[in-house]
């Protein structure tokens, strides 16, 4: 999809903390929005799953510098606290077995943690082609357990309470076939205000933009004409 925006838009492609290129970079949420920032500048920020909530992050922290938002595929916290550190102690359990601390077991290979999660349901039905796969190897065992334990879902504060802040013009993409995010979006769409489009892509799960890349670039750029012309 990037590639397809790219054909007549400037895109600049980050990898997040702890992934990739970035595998040496250990940050949490507020310092990894930092960073985004300092890449990004004054710009348009799209953000998926992950990197969605880096970007939510960015624009509740520094607003002055997005000048419109994408978020496919996103949350604003969870809410309940119990829930908050079963998830936070389950990703810990995880970055484990990434990045064993005891020495005891050997690390799990990143391409058996990454068939394990492709696997998974929320990439059901996607080939290792459309999922990225080979670009998925450039990541390494440590740089991802830094993630989980530095950013994961269980490590972000609620903010739910703070989405009316959000002023710029703001896109939320979930696909159809997701019904927790797309109960997320709907939830979303609707504390932020008259400000955000809320889009449901048919025939996508929690990738849309790996399952429908035509129909989310469509989406994106819609959004951007609009946020311009605003």
């Amino acid at each position: 999809m990037d590639r397809d925006l790219a054909g007549d838009h400037q895109v600049t492609v980050v990898d997040m903390p702890g992934h990739a290129d970035s595998t040496s970079v250990a940050a949490n949420l507020v310092e990894g929005a930092q960073l985004l920032a300092r890449a990004g500048g004054t710009a348009s920020y799209l953000g998926y799953s992950m990197g969605a909530r880096f970007c939510l992050h960015l624009a509740l922290a520094r607003p002055e510098l997005v000048e419109s938002l994408v978020l496919v595929s996103a949350t604003a916290g969870i809410d309940d606290p119990g829930e908050r550190d079963r998830r936070r102690r389950a990703d810990e359990a995880l970055a484990e077995e990434l990045d064993p601390s005891g020495g005891g077991a050997p690390a799990l290979s990143v391409e058996v943690f990454l068939r394990r999660w492709l696997d998974g349901p929320l990439f059901t039905g996607i080939s290792d082609e459309a999922a990225g796969f080979d670009e998925r190897m450039r990541n390494r065992g440590p740089g991802l357990a830094s993630s989980l334990r530095l950013a994961g879902t269980g490590t972000q504060p609620p903010s739910w309470h703070r989405l009316g802040e959000l002023s710029m013009p703001v896109l939320i993409v979930t696909g159809a076939d997701d019904e927790k995010f797309t109960a997320l979006g709907a939830r979303m769409a609707a504390a932020i205000g008259s400000n955000a489009t809320w889009a449901v892509v048919d025939g996508a799960g929690h990738a849309p933009h790996l399952q429908r890349p035509e129909e989310v670039a469509r989406l994106v750029r819609a959004h951007l004409a609009g946020a311009m012309a605003t």
